[in-house]
């Protein structure tokens, strides 16, 4: 196998990136329990079967069901503004005439115990800084109940991201059972920021919050797979994918549309290069990451007896920015064998092998001892559009995704053609 050839097939082939752009502007944003998702899910499958994938199909998944309805926030004090908003994932929704309450701006959680007497009757906002996301994102999980334990009828965060151009970003809550539950919603940097100021200087604020957030019954979705069988040991499967659900904003293209178009694609592409590996390579979209992580959860308890032949699972969902390698969680012995294999992928410079492959979608493969692999890219932009409106398609950059592609694509074919297993 001449990896050059994949990457040279990768990079001249427009395919797979308008498929993308197909996705995004014929379906939109792809949330959980919505018609969008599902008629995507359909277009994918018909795709699959002309590619000649073997068994495109979907396995039925019961996913939760939020819907946004309309929203709005007005300042009210000191000056009137119309606010960009986005309602959070799992929210309920304000009384029918909205909120109009004085707002307590806190920059931490420790600040909100500081100031809890201050909290009653008033609406928070955590104008926390973005440090790290999994730092940050803990006010979007965690704020509403934090405010409530204190008496605020409703809580707002400054959006989790790196950088805004007036860009809400939305994203799933939860709430504490023992903890009342209220509104909850992000609003931009540069407005939390403001408000901020304001309190700073004395100014009293005074904001109008209208949600009509829901949550309904359950509803039917769909992990979708289909295989290209191996030549010799068809039962052993390398796994290649992402999540196929989005928020209900922008169109989910980086996030996560186009890594699972790149999984679908490098596996295509080995078919179309005439490429058979020993073992079977199975891509996988997974359906519900982004609100309940239910797809993940379904392919595992649907193909557990499979699982001790899973030989690798590999993840796309940080965006389809120029890779630059993968990370991984498995043996040192495998270790030393995917960096072996990594040295073909320095032609497209993506040739790093990172230590911590878990991702959300292959975390409860990992915890049934599968070794997991996922794509790392030049992510610097990435929480720009993350959750956004912004994240639409004419963000990717093609030369961009292709690396991906054939960087998926050599790693899975290579891993999946060795004549031995890799040792767990």
């Amino acid at each position: 196998m001449d990896s050059q050839n994949i990457i040279n097939a990768a990079m001249n082939d427009s395919t797979a990136y308008e498929r993308l752009a197909y996705l995004c502007d014929t379906f939109g944003p792809r949330l959980s329990g919505s018609s969008n998702l599902e008629k995507a899910l359909d277009w994918i499958i018909s795709e699959m079967r002309l590619d000649g994938l073997k068994m495109p199909r979907g396995e039925r998944v019961q996913v939760p069901t939020w819907i946004r309805g309309n929203e709005s926030l007005d300042l009210i004090l000191p000056f009137k503004k119309s606010m960009a908003m986005l309602g959070l994932g799992g929210s309920i929704a304000t009384p029918k005439g909205g909120i109009k309450a004085e707002v307590v701006v806190v920059n931490s959680f420790d600040e909100l115990d500081e100031k809890q007497n201050d909290v009653r009757g008033k609406i928070v906002l955590f104008n926390a800084p973005f440090t790290t996301y999994g730092e940050t994102v803990q006010y979007r999980y965690k704020g509403a109940s934090s405010a409530a334990r204190y008496g605020a009828l409703a809580s707002l965060i400054r959006s989790v991201g790196s950088w805004s151009m007036n860009t809400p970003h939305t994203g799933v809550m939860t709430y504490d059972r023992d903890q009342p539950k209220i509104p909850h919603a992000a609003i931009t940097m540069e407005d939390a920021m403001m408000l901020g100021r304001l309190q700073e200087r004395g100014e009293k604020i005074v904001l109008h919050l209208r949600m009509e957030a829901r949550s309904v019954a359950d509803r039917w979705s769909r992990n979708v797979i289909a295989e290209l069988p191996g030549s010799e040991f068809p039962e052993e499967i390398v796994v290649l994918g992402g999540h196929i659900d989005s928020w209900d904003v922008g169109q989910g293209a980086h996030d996560d549309g186009g890594g699972c178009v790149a999984a679908w694609q490098a596996v295509k592409l080995i078919k179309e290069l005439g490429l058979q590996p020993k073992r079977t390579l199975r891509v996988v979209l997974w359906t519900n990451e982004e609100n309940g992580g239910r797809g993940n959860k379904n392919y595992r308890d649907e193909h557990f007896d499979e699982l001790k032949n899973h030989i690798l699972a590999i993840e796309s969902d940080g965006g389809v920015f120029n890779p630059r390698g993968f990370g991984f969680t498995g043996s040192d012995e495998s270790r030393d064998i995917l960096t072996d294999i990594s040295r073909l992928l320095l032609p497209i410079d993506a040739n790093a092998i990172f230590k911590g492959g878990r991702a959300a979608d292959i975390a409860p493969l990992n915890d049934e001892g599968v070794p997991v692999m996922s794509l790392k890219v030049e992510g610097s932009k990435y929480f720009w559009y993350h959750h956004t409106n912004a994240d639409t398609f004419d963000k990717v950059d093609i030369m961009e995704f292709n690396r991906c592609v054939a960087a998926m694509a050599i790693m899975a074919y290579v891993v999946a053609d060795m004549d031995d297993r890799l040792p767990r």
